[in-house]
């Protein structure tokens, strides 16, 4: 895109967001005309092989091949016109030729005009095969038996498309070839509306059975579902029947740890559903959509395709809702359940906590009790060897000089003396350490 000096520098993304509604057009019919359609699911890595295998039939038709890095690609080929689509997790193929009036729509399909050993190196799973026929206004008009031995031994539904422009027939049945069928007639149709209408046809199909993916997985998850909600329901069953208190601790934590294991498992089948369940909703609504789009009007004695597609799809679909909401619901309920239990065991703890500090003040105060004991203890005993040495020192100094007293009346009036001092000292370090202990709190 060229700039325009007179205008402010454009968005860097503002071309690509621009041209993205152009990015993947349908590809226009003129009936008579025949289609078939494959959707392949594949992971995002098998891209460049489809990409290669895009190349690799261009140029064995001698055509342009089509620019690295694209998505999208449509070509006539000469034999067939080929229209290639990468989508998230799958990609479809369509084949389409216009090779004049038929008698039988689905007898030589178009697919058969593609090599057959490039057909095998297709990668993916196919979860749509779609053969579609359109009829010009041109051509005999079938009757309703006809049009049912096209679709025997399976019940077909039809109704008039495009506000009646056109018609539409299927079974939506999968024939002995892997294809279902849809018959198209032209009644006022431009080749444009014919293109619009035969890809909102082939997307209906294919997006109906992407939806569907997700109710093998939801019969799956139901018995284990239901086996982790009785996993649930024992657990709260036991935590209401816990009474003794002194037992309690000890079996919430044991219950506490089940529920974590429990809450686990839930949290894997979240993660392996949940991608599932979210993509199955998106194709869901898709579904409506292309419904709508196809402005359906009522045939006399026939069943509409809306009216099928909505009394089969829309049960699933809710079946798939309903084991979704289960699954929030049962994660929502164990962490409800754990936050009771785990206020249970926290104030256990707290109980287990006072009755420990109790029991430790008790042991603090005994251990007063016999220190103030060992410390009366203790002036005596250092009173009595204080005193000791005091009389020795007595017993010398009289030896050697004489005293005015006796010698055991000195040492007597030193007892005293020697007590109260040695009981002061004490006094004063322990103040001191209190004192230091205090300051360093």
């Amino acid at each position: 895109m060229k700039e325009n000096p007179l205008m402010p520098p454009s968005h860097p993304l503002r071309e690509v967001i621009h041209d993205e509604v152009h990015a993947r057009f349908y590809e226009p019919l003129d009936a008579p005309a025949r289609a078939s359609w494959l959707a392949l699911l594949s992971p995002r890595e098998a891209i460049e092989r489809e990409r290669e295998l895009v190349v690799e039939l261009c140029r064995r038709h001698g055509r342009e091949a089509p620019p690295p890095e694209e998505n999208f690609f449509a070509c006539d080929l000469g034999p067939f016109r080929l229209r290639w689509e990468r989508h998230n997790e799958f990609s479809t193929w369509a084949f389409f030729v216009n090779d004049g009036p038929f008698r039988d729509p689905f007898a030589d399909p178009p697919i058969n005009q593609a090599p057959l050993d490039w057909l095998g190196k297709l990668p993916g799973e196919t979860i749509a095969a779609i053969h579609l026929a359109l009829e010009s206004r041109d051509m005999p008009e079938r009757s309703l038996e006809e049009i049912e031995a096209l679709f025997a031994p399976h019940p077909f539904v039809g109704n008039a498309v495009s506000g009646g422009d056109g018609l539409v027939w299927t079974d939506f049945r999968v024939h002995d070839d892997g294809f279902s069928r849809f018959l198209m007639r032209e009644v006022d149709l431009t080749r444009r509306q014919a293109g619009r209408l035969a890809q909102r046809l082939f997307e209906l199909e294919t997006y109906r059975l992407l939806a569907l993916l997700a109710v093998p997985l939801v019969r799956e998850l139901m018995p284990e579902l239901n086996e982790l909600e009785t996993r649930l329901n024992d657990i709260n069953d036991e935590m209401a029947g816990i009474t003794e208190q002194f037992a309690a601790s000890e079996r919430e934590q044991q219950l506490l740890a089940a529920l974590s294991d429990l809450a686990a498992d839930v949290e894997r089948l979240s993660s392996y559903s949940g991608t599932r369940f979210h993509a199955s909703r998106a194709y869901a609504s898709l579904v409506d959509k292309r419904s709508g789009d196809l402005r359906p009007v009522r045939i006399p004695g026939l069943q509409t395709l809306c009216e099928y597609l909505g009394r089969r799809l829309d049960p699933a679909m809710r079946t798939c809702e309903s084991q979704a909401e289960r699954l929030e619901a049962l994660s929502t309920r164990i962490h409800r359940t754990g936050s009771l239990l785990r206020t249970r065991v926290d104030v256990a703890l707290e109980q287990q906590n006072r009755d420990l500090l109790s029991s430790m003040n008790r042991r603090a105060d005994l251990q007063l009790r016999l220190q103030q004991t060992v410390e009366g203890l203790s002036v005596v005993v250092i009173s009595y060897y204080l005193t000791s040495l005091v009389a020795y020192l007595l017993r010398g100094v009289d030896e050697a000089v004489g005293l005015p007293l006796p010698v055991n009346i000195a040492i007597g009036m030193a007892v005293p003396v020697v007590v109260g001092g040695v009981w002061y000292a004490l006094r004063r370090m322990r103040a001191r350490i209190e004192r230091k202990a205090e300051h360093t709190d």
